[in-house]
């Protein structure tokens, strides 16, 4: 990772989860124990990858970090409650998750269920009613559509859905893509085009190309995840380590091999990179972002 890239992911992080501790609710305010799960799930954890996005987009843009809080609140939020949901039992019945036990360990399995639908609508009501958003009324909405859309069945639950039905078959390359452009791609867009909405009178051409950016990396980024499900451990990851694997799920090394995988996620780098070549130096966080995704190790 550059230092330019990790500094601005320390700011970032920072940003965020100074935004997210004050659109929490107080675990003091009824019912304490739902707001106890929503802060402890949400708060100190994670790399903060969705938020990043939409901040470094905004850099890029010329806009300012303070206009685009809400958004990356709202991202996070639906990332969070995502992770809980696919946590629990009935999905990926998952022990550990950013390196703490899952929420509904930590509480219980109702709770969890109740934890994901409340910072679900949180998301929302923070991008209906923060007044920081500095966008249109009409881009404001299309920023609540687009993030209803990234959510929905046509997007994160979708491909969660899919990946459910998919468990030990063998998927195409193709239906794999498609798969995965769902459920870890559609939000990873909508970081990036929700930063492009707080942009009054953008060119339409480089929306498109900051989007093509961002279903690139989206892509990308689920290829690493599963070279790092079989390479990494539990320690380094924050969660079970070969979780995907011993549940018999359809992977890009299995199916491409690892070593194909890999070069899989070198040619997703290097479209990434291609889309955004209309830019300088402005977008050079984005195109360290991109590196960064397929050389972590968590």
């Amino acid at each position: 990772m550059s230092n330019a890239l990790k500094d601005y992911l320390d700011f970032c992080q920072n940003r965020v989860e100074r935004a997210l501790e004050a659109h929490l609710p107080n675990e003091n305010i009824l019912p304490q124990k739902l707001h106890r799960a929503m802060r402890y799930s949400t708060l100190d954890g994670g790399k903060r990858m969705r938020p990043m996005l939409t901040y470094c987009t905004g850099k890029t843009l010329g806009i300012a970090p303070e206009s685009l809080d809400a958004p990356a609140c709202a991202v996070e939020c639906i990332h969070v409650y995502s992770l809980i949901h696919d946590d629990l039992p009935a999905m990926d019945d998952d022990d550990l998750r950013r390196g703490k036990a899952t929420c509904h360990k930590a509480f219980d399995e109702a709770t969890a269920i109740l934890t994901g639908d409340a910072l679900q609508a949180l998301a929302f009501e923070i991008l209906a009613n923060d007044p920081s958003i500095t966008a249109s009324p009409e881009n404001r909405l299309k920023m609540i559509t687009l993030l209803t859309k990234a959510s929905g069945s046509q997007g994160m639950v979708g491909g969660q859905a899919i990946d459910l039905e998919s468990v030990g078959t063998r998927l195409t390359l193709p239906e794999l893509e498609n798969m995965h452009i769902h459920k870890t791609g559609a939000l990873i867009r909508a970081s990036v085009n929700m930063a492009t909405l707080a942009k009054a009178d953008i060119d339409p051409n480089i929306a498109k190309k900051l989007d093509n950016y961002a279903k690139c990396i989206g892509l990308s980024f689920q290829v690493k995840d599963d070279i790092l499900d079989q390479e990494s451990d539990t320690a380094t990851l924050g969660k079970t380590q070969g979780k995907d694997q011993d549940n018999n799920k359809p992977t890009y090394p299995a199916l491409l091999g690892l070593a194909g995988a890999k070069q899989k996620a070198q040619e997703l780098h290097e479209q990434a990179l291609d889309n955004l070549s209309i830019f300088g130096s402005e977008a050079d966080l984005l195109r360290d972002l991109s590196l960064y995704i397929i050389q972590r190790n968590h």
